[in-house]
């Protein structure tokens, strides 16, 4: 019969996303988050703590997207979960279960407050509160969650802020807010009701559904046609270690894949120290071959007693016996992507499309590879140009470099009228990279450079791995996160 005293509950904890430079995958992030929940109410008037927020990090180059209703990705928000709870009931057992989601009630005194006005006033109060609630979250609807998480912030405090305020962490951006906590029954007194015996339950939090797309973080992109030898080349710059498919059809690469070049301060490289090596084959080409003739020797009843009693070509290599076989001091690294090709239309979504474009716009410098022993390498050139300003103009200026592939001829002293007609397409080549691909930056318009090489062979690749090097160099230094 005393005053009341009962506390209320804390805050739940909001939930922010977190864009992080040294992450380069979503592979951490759990497909369900939480935020923590608010502490409860005791008695003597202590009320709870407020939870602390969730903080989720995803690498730089997120982009967030909120599903949207009839998405079959999206799960239930905190209004359509509570209405899913309240299927198949009559509206006597529907007001009972909405009361007792809501509300706390003293020990065996429930019955007695339902019937009271004070307590159908409260209730009345509640559910215009929870109505206005309603209400907001709707409108937020009307503006989804997208973001392109790109950089990083920090809170400024302002010169003329009152001493005694710290620099505050950013914490990234609010995607769902916690839910309020309960009142206590000393909300509810007043002169007529002196000693009320009800409180309010906590609020769930916002329940929203998010989908992550990571746009590939590699400070070199390759941009060529499909066959163009983007993957053959990554290959040989990586001596080998990308695990990339080469064969003779389109679209060998459906996805993405990412080599690190290692490079050494005498402009010494990984690939380059693989000697004169052919990088036609696979590396899961290369196992299955291993493979098979391990079986033909088993079945043939051979005893392997060592690896010297393996042919050669079973005999394991340097990195698998050894560990890393680049041996020198390694002063600078970066990396390479292998994209899927680029077709004339793929703009409009056509082949690959918007799933190769996409996973363009986060490299720091793009490169393009052509096919120097096809018919018009130079038309090539002029269609990636093109899908690349249609998808999003100012792309193309990315661009540093022209990587004329399957150049052997050039080097070749074999039959002279196919060497004459090579260095033709090469020398129209750079006169059309001369006239119509000058890129603007922030120094000013320059020419792309033009250099013939052979994927497949490694000839030249030291001096494409140079610029590549000068290029991510550049971007690194005026690049800012």
């Amino acid at each position: 019969m005393g005053p009341p005293s009962g506390g209320s509950g804390g805050r739940g904890g909001n939930v922010y996303i977190l864009p992080t430079p040294n992450l380069t995958t979503l592979s951490s992030i759990p497909k369900r988050m939480r935020g923590a929940a608010g502490g409860n109410g005791q008695g003597t008037w202590q009320n709870g703590k407020n939870a602390p927020p969730t903080v989720i990090k995803v690498p730089l180059g997120t982009v967030l997207r909120e599903l949207l209703p009839g998405d079959p990705r999206r799960a239930k928000d905190e209004w359509e979960a509570e209405e899913e709870g309240l299927e198949g009931l009559g509206p006597d057992e529907r007001r009972a279960k909405l009361r007792d989601n809501r509300w706390v009630h003293y020990p065996r005194y429930a019955d007695d407050n339902v019937s009271r006005d004070v307590f159908k006033q409260a209730e009345g109060a509640l559910y215009r509160e929870e109505k206005a609630r309603r209400w907001a979250r709707k409108q937020r609807a009307l503006a989804p969650i997208h973001i392109d998480l790109d950089k990083t912030e920090e809170v400024v405090v302002s010169d003329d802020a009152p001493l005694g305020i710290g620099r505050q962490e950013w914490l990234g951006h609010l995607v769902a807010r916690g839910g309020s906590g309960g009142l206590g029954n000393p909300h509810f007194l007043s002169p007529v009701n002196r000693s009320p015996k009800f409180a309010t339950r906590g609020y769930e939090g916002e329940r929203i559904t998010l989908s992550l797309e990571l746009k590939i973080l590699a400070d070199i992109g390759l941009v060529g046609m499909p066959n163009a030898g983007k993957s053959t080349l990554l290959r040989a710059l990586t001596g080998g270690r990308a695990k990339t498919e080469v064969a003779s059809y389109a679209f060998t690469t459906l996805n993405p894949i990412v080599g690190v070049i290692r490079v050494a301060d005498d402009g010494t490289f990984e690939g380059e120290l693989q000697g004169e090596r052919v990088f036609e084959e696979t590396a899961i080409e290369e196992e299955r071959l291993r493979q098979r003739e391990l079986s033909e020797i088993e079945d043939q009843g051979q005893v392997l007693h060592s690896e010297d009693a393996l042919p050669d070509s079973l005999q394991p290599d340097a990195e698998q016996r050894t560990g890393h076989h680049f041996d020198i001091h390694e002063t600078f690294r970066f990396t390479v992507a292998d994209n899927p090709g680029l077709i004339s239309r793929a703009s409009e979504n056509v082949g690959l499309g918007h799933s190769f474009l996409r996973s363009m716009e986060r490299s720091l410098a793009l490169v393009y590879v052509v096919d120097l022993s096809g018919p018009n390498p130079w038309d090539e050139l002029r269609d990636l140009k093109d899908e690349l300003e249609k998808y999003l103009p100012g792309m193309s200026d990315k661009a540093r470099m022209v990587i004329a592939n399957k150049a052997d001829l050039l080097g070749s002293d074999g039959d002279q009228e196919a060497v004459e007609e090579a260095r033709g397409k090469l020398r129209r080549l750079e006169e059309c990279v001369r006239t119509e691909m000058v890129v603007k930056t922030a120094d000013g318009e320059h020419t792309l450079d033009v250099v013939p090489a052979s994927a497949k062979l490694s000839q030249n690749t030291k001096k494409v791995v140079g610029l590549m090097q000068k290029y991510v160099e550049q971007a690194r230094a005026a690049r800012v996160y």
